[in-house]
């Protein structure tokens, strides 16, 4: 009896070790797939995100394109291949990619070093902002630039009416670096800014636009009828071998270029990726065999 009992004994602890081993194996079985699966997870994790940034790549390089395209093409010495920089869209197709090239000669912008004040209170006008503020706003935008601590007669912007403001800074008495600088100003937000900066420049060095590249609200702040003449513009087309169109006091309507252009190059794939591009250049470089110079370069949004 003894003996038997303990041959049962051994046998039931064999069985239960047994049982015990086939739950560790099923728990390092469990653990070794949720691992596999967690590694395959992440594959195709790092897989989706690499497909992304390669497409966003292409995207970018596409809308580079553009740009180094648009600039050919405005250089172009038969005008029927030539793209004129007043804005109008100008549509190409890279390898997969649609591109639409924006091209504004930057003669038809208001220069904010030297337009006057007449000037930029009509175009401060244009952006649904009362007279009296508009002339307070041109009058800051004078002050910023000028070395006198003189205060215009339309009010303005010294150094004492930026300390009341609580602005740590006053006005910077020389002229503007870039149209960025706008946001600084006493008085501009960054709502009145985003709206106003596509149609200003400092890079034109003229006291009043070309009428030849000017926006509808650069032509009306100059006392035209700036959809009229954008509109026609835009009808003509250099393909037509017609004469180009002129303004009512003879002014041509389709100027020389300067070699300084705003360009916007937006890149779209054929699933949907998009890349924008906007920039500043000019023509040619201190190096040579440059075929630009960038004074500006904003990617994306």
């Amino acid at each position: 009896m003894t003996r038997v009992s303990a041959v049962g004994g051994s046998s039931n602890r064999a069985s239960s070790q047994r049982g015990v081993a086939l739950l560790l194996v099923m728990w390092l079985v469990m653990l070794l797939a949720a691992l596999i699966g967690a590694f395959a997870l992440i594959a195709r994790t790092e897989h989706l995100q690499g497909r992304v940034l390669v497409r966003g790549l292409v995207a970018e390089n596409a809308a580079r394109a553009g740009l180094e395209y648009a600039l050919t093409r405005v250089a172009a010495s038969d005008p029927r291949q030539q793209w004129l920089p007043d804005g109008r869209p100008h549509r190409w197709r890279y390898g997969n990619a649609d591109v639409e090239v924006r091209i504004v000669d930057e003669n038809g912008k208001i220069d904010l070093n030297q337009a006057d004040i007449t000037l930029l209170t009509e175009f401060i006008r244009r952006f649904d902002i009362e007279p009296q503020q508009a002339a307070q706003l041109a009058a800051a935008i004078l002050d910023w630039r000028d070395p006198d601590s003189l205060s215009q007669p339309a009010g303005g912007g010294e150094d004492a009416d930026y300390a009341s403001a609580g602005r740590p800074y006053g006005a910077k008495d020389a002229e503007f670096e870039s149209v960025a600088e706008l946001e600084q100003v006493l008085g501009f937000t960054p709502e009145l800014y985003a709206r106003m900066a596509p149609h200003l420049t400092v890079f034109s060095g003229r006291a009043r636009p070309d009428p030849a590249f000017a926006s509808a609200e650069v032509l009306d702040a100059m006392g035209m009828d700036g959809a009229d003449v954008v509109a026609q513009r835009q009808r003509w087309n250099p393909d037509s071998g017609l004469p180009p169109p002129t303004l009512p006091d003879g002014g041509a309507l389709v100027g020389g270029s300067s070699g300084t252009y705003s360009i916007e190059s937006r890149a779209r794939l054929a699933d949907r990726r998009e890349a924008v591009l906007r920039t500043v250049v000019r023509a040619g470089g201190a190096v040579p065999g440059m075929a630009y110079t960038p004074l500006r370069w904003q990617v994306g949004d």
